[in-house]
């Protein structure tokens, strides 16, 4: 059974038509403030080079438990080179400048330093137990090179590295929980689309799943030894699960209906995936069993979704409100939905960041696509990379998780 067009659209398959890098957005896409009453935590950063204050003023900005102020009472969060790829951060409270906590951290990098710093700083001050979330690393798309090809990158679209160079539609680049390869869909070998797998530090390509019909949307379980994907070989589109080679397909559903994104439950037992009509999300657990559809209540349109690592209870995903998309998030605990987004332009293909709080997603107009984090709980957007970057469907990797 083919894809409806409107569910291509909203599963990145119109990705080709993103602008390049360098393209400049029409508009200041991807911004979203928003006065919301909520708690937040006022800090003062600085460095003691221009990259480290830059740097680190760029990560506190897209951190929606924080508000950057220049006096008053708040907690002081000073950055300095320490060595060869070491970063120190000193934290202070109060115009007493009581401290609160000092740490030389180390990374592949200083600016990697940096960021790993300033994960300790959330750590120590967020007063709410969230994780740091500004070591996660990005697998995502873009057109800077031509053609789309999968680059991979520290948060801020820092220090990217093209790793595939297939000349080809690619899409939905998905992470090993390791960090060493990365999954995803190419029309690299023909007309239809196979799954490839590709090492980060090498760039050495691999067909993993090339069976007859089309094999999309693939992922790795959280353990690595399985990948769950999408395949037509036998008629309809299907959820299948592999080995972590590729091997050994096992068909978890059996109905005409149309079938995308699968994703894994954190400990691996369960697959959510999105089904027609609508879409909708259904939940399964991945031995096999009778899907049961997620009562979201966020309209007739899920699709996407992307279970939280660190938070259990939370699943992301695109739904429709109008005539846009928009993020929503579905709290599992309590059976309830909310539409996270609050913008004038579309978002799409959601992944969670470290803190379960916050996500990466795609950001999207006639003309522009950018990538930004999302605060979910004030609705906050801010943009990532420069201005004239354009970038799109986007993963998320935290060491360590």
């Amino acid at each position: 059974m083919a894809l409806s067009r409107r569910h291509f659209l909203a599963s990145g398959l119109a990705a080709a038509a993103a602008p390049a890098f360098g393209a400049q957005p029409s508009r200041n896409i991807g911004e979203v403030r928003i006065d919301v009453d909520t708690a937040t935590v006022p800090v003062r950063v600085s460095g003691a080079t221009p990259e480290l204050q830059s740097l680190a003023l760029t990560a506190f900005r897209a951190h929606g438990r924080y508000r950057l102020v220049s006096t008053g009472q708040a907690f002081d969060l000073k950055f300095s080179p320490a060595g060869a790829n070491q970063v120190r951060v000193e934290i202070t409270r109060g115009a007493a400048a009581t401290p609160v906590h000092a740490e030389t951290v180390a990374g592949a990098t200083p600016r990697q330093a940096l960021l790993k710093a300033a994960d300790v700083a959330v750590v120590k001050t967020n007063g709410l137990g969230l994780r740091g979330f500004f070591t996660a690393r990005l697998a995502f798309v873009s057109r800077r090179a031509g053609r789309g090809e999968i680059y991979t990158s520290d948060l801020f679209l820092g220090e990217a590295r093209q790793i595939t160079r297939d000349n080809a539609h690619v899409l939905s680049p998905r992470w090993s929980p390791d960090g060493s390869r990365v999954i995803y869909t190419s029309y690299f070998r023909s007309n239809a689309p196979d799954v490839f797998v590709s090492n980060v530090s090498s760039g050495a390509r691999e067909t993993l799943i090339s069976f007859r019909g089309t094999n999309s949307g693939a992922r790795f379980s959280p353990s690595g030894q399985q990948i769950a994907l999408v395949m037509t070989g036998e008629g309809s589109s299907e959820i299948y699960v592999t080995n972590a080679q590729g091997r050994q397909p096992s068909r978890k559903t059996r109905s005409d209906a149309v079938k995308s994104s699968p994703c894994w439950s954190p400990d691996g037992s369960q697959l959510l995936f999105a089904m027609e009509p609508g879409p909708q999300l259904y939940q399964m657990p991945a031995s096999g069993g009778v899907p049961r559809r997620l009562a979201l209540n966020l309209g007739t349109y899920a699709a996407e979704p992307d279970w939280s690592r660190t938070d259990r209870n939370k699943v992301a995903c695109t739904v429709r409100v109008g005539r846009q998309y928009q993020i929503g998030v579905f709290d599992l605990a309590k059976g309830a939905g909310k539409v996270a987004s609050k913008a004038s332009f579309d978002g799409v293909e959601p992944s969670w960041l470290a803190d379960g709080r916050h996500l990466v997603y795609t950001a999207r107009d006639r003309t522009s696509s950018v990538l930004c984090v999302l605060d979910t709980e004030t609705g906050n957007s801010t943009r990532l990379g420069t201005p004239d970057s354009a970038a799109l469907q986007a993963c998320v990797w935290t060491p360590g998780i």
